[in-house]
């Protein structure tokens, strides 16, 4: 596998977590309603849905936030695939990956397919309904030279405290660079140096509620394009 293989701990014998950043790669209580809650409601999908739609990620990790979008763009009925780029420094062993995805066997029919193309080696992974970029190495470099726009992002690094290469605000705006117009980003942390980076890259930037009993997350809009 090209890049840097994450090495993982497993808390209770099912939670991934990275031992590189000392955070878990969902909640523990329930990771898919979490990537259904933070990324996919906020973000205002499926109702966004539309032909050509393009999501970009930072932070693939287990790929159940893509699980997730693919489920719902297929339950949609949009013609045309779904394209889904994410920026990953280290990504997972197809076995610990394996190992994640049990924990949702409502998707195993996803899971399986996605799996048996992984790992990642620079070209697309074609799977029916989604066309996958999974772009490994540094976000701070790879996505600078990205040549799309993305219609929503999944900002997805690690806890900005442990992780904060994720959130830096030259980062950040190449994201917003690397957003269509009217473009949306939404993401589990409401803090404030994230809130403030996003605002300063051009984000209409809003904090509402989070997932389980999480006090806040991020939401926001670009209605200018730089």
């Amino acid at each position: 596998m090209a890049g840097q293989t994450a090495e993982i701990t497993w808390r209770d014998g099912r939670l991934p977590v990275s031992e590189k950043f000392d955070d878990p790669y969902y909640s523990a209580d329930d990771g898919l309603a979490e990537s259904r809650f933070v990324f996919l409601k906020g973000n205002d999908l499926p109702a966004r849905f539309q032909p050509g739609f393009h999501i970009g990620e930072l932070g693939f990790g287990t790929g159940l936030n893509m699980l997730a979008a693919w489920r719902a763009w297929l339950d949609a009925g949009i013609d045309g695939p779904l394209s889904y780029t994410s920026f990953e420094a280290y990504p997972m062993a197809r076995t610990d990956m394996a190992h994640a995805l049990q924990t949702f066997p409502e998707m195993s029919d996803l899971a399986d397919p996605l799996l048996a193309a992984w790992p990642p080696d620079g070209t697309e992974i074609k799977l029916p309904g989604i066309v996958l970029n999974v772009i490994l190495g540094d976000a701070r470099q790879t996505l600078a030279n990205w040549e799309n726009r993305a219609d929503a992002w999944f900002l997805d690094g690690f806890a900005p405290a442990r992780n904060p290469e994720l959130w830096e605000q030259g980062l950040l705006n190449d994201v917003a660079r690397h957003t269509a117009l009217a473009g949306t980003f939404s993401t589990y942390t409401a803090a404030g140096v994230v809130r403030r980076a996003l605002n300063a890259s051009g984000f209409q930037v809003e904090r509402i509620a989070g997932f389980a009993g999480k006090r806040h997350m991020t939401i926001g809009r670009l209605d200018t394009v730089k």
